[in-house]
């Protein structure tokens, strides 16, 4: 039998003894949690890094071109007067130099600071070739072309690219897609909500101005410019879209001249045509041709109903042929059928030059740019 004190010190040892699986459990526990939060012991090595951002990406361009551009875009210059307007309209700031020096009309409509830009030349046509060196000089991250496609222009595109070490890109532009070039052109310059505004604004003149021609009988009508007023935009060339949308192209040639200046007729040729309606291009022969006795047998100058094309800071009927066309769509439309064309000639043409050169335009300016193309067909009054 175990006396008292054996008894005591049992239960002492049993005491201590418990007391220590108590405490062992609870530093299994400690433990365990700071493994957990260790991630399960030392590990000393570093941090994964993370990859670092692209500084560049790859464009596909209208011609099915690869083009690698830097990822964002600060500095662009342009190849011709027809991208300068385009171009111009969703990112003026960026625009480094412009093709050719703003039109005359366009003094006090183009805000100054952009009025001034470099002269860089341009690419195909016109007055000057692209001047390299001041390309170079001035910076630019992107060369970008705007228009129609050109037989072996992947290959001209893909030269200058090579020798000049900056990246060139062509996107389609007509007035049928116009507003698809925007949005092209959103994508390109990350301006993706100026694209779509853009964008939307010109499906929503085209397909207005669809709707117009395809509602009225439309008009017999010649397009003239030049010094005599006898070259005529031909029914079925690039320039001619506007004016074959919405009437009866009278000047079908066998050859339609894709320049600016027309196919050259004849005086004869004209009054064989005989259009009711004849507009003529801003500086041709307007202000002279109701005198002029050659003109006289020819109905649009009988009756008074032929107009000169409104110009500021471009030829509204796309002269190059660039967005502001969507202009001449609007003008046209009024002037030739005012009751199927219900919308206020002023209120459209402020909100384009708004939208469109970054400008707020009067009813005096839009005045004296109507001055020449008002008036009546049809006893019914024009713009």
């Amino acid at each position: 039998m175990k006396t008292l004190k054996e008894i005591k010190n049992m239960k002492k040892k049993k005491g201590n003894t418990t007391m220590k699986k108590y405490i062992a459990i609870l530093m299994a526990i400690a433990c365990a949690a700071a493994l957990l939060l260790t991630g399960c012991g030392q590990n000393n090595d570093p941090a994964p890094t993370p990859d670092p951002e692209p500084t560049t990406r790859t464009f596909t361009d209208s011609l099915g071109r690869e083009v690698t551009l830097p990822v964002n875009l600060s500095k662009i210059a342009i190849s011709g007067p027809l991208a300068q307007i385009v171009v111009f309209a969703i990112a003026p700031d960026m625009m480094v130099g412009i093709a050719n020096g703003w039109a005359d009309e366009a003094k006090g409509l183009i805000p100054d600071e952009y009025y001034n830009l470099p002269l860089l030349g341009q690419l195909y046509g016109g007055k000057g070739e692209l001047n390299l060196e001041t390309l170079l000089q001035s910076g630019a991250e992107v060369v970008i072309d705007v228009g129609e496609q050109k037989d072996g222009m992947a290959d001209d595109l893909n030269a200058l690219q090579e020798q000049t070490g900056i990246p060139f890109v062509h996107i389609d532009c007509y007035t049928g897609s116009m507003g698809d070039t925007y949005r092209t052109l959103g994508t390109l310059l990350g301006k993706e909500t100026e694209g779509n505004t853009m964008g939307e604004y010109c499906d929503k003149i085209y397909n207005r101005t669809n709707e117009i021609a395809a509602s009225v009988k439309k008009v017999n009508l010649l397009y003239c410019l030049g010094d005599k007023g006898e070259n005529v935009i031909a029914k079925g060339s690039y320039h001619a879209e506007i004016i074959d949308l919405l009437s009866n192209n009278l000047a079908v040639v066998e050859s339609p001249s894709s320049k600016g200046t027309g196919n050259e007729v004849d005086i004869e040729q004209i009054l064989k045509w005989n259009p009711d309606v004849i507009l003529f291009a801003p500086g041709s022969v307007y202000a002279t041709v109701g005198e002029d006795s050659a003109w006289q047998g020819v109905n649009a100058i009988k009756n008074g109903t032929y107009y000169e094309v409104p110009i500021g800071p471009y030829n509204w009927m796309g002269f190059p042929p660039s967005v502001q066309r969507m202009l001449g769509m609007m003008w046209m439309a009024k002037l030739l059928y005012p009751e199927a064309a219900d919308y206020d000639l002023y209120t459209e043409v402020a909100e384009y030059f708004r939208l469109f050169y970054h400008t707020t335009l009067s009813e005096d300016a839009y005045n004296a740019l109507a001055a020449n193309s008002i008036g009546t067909i049809e006893g019914k009054t024009a713009a």
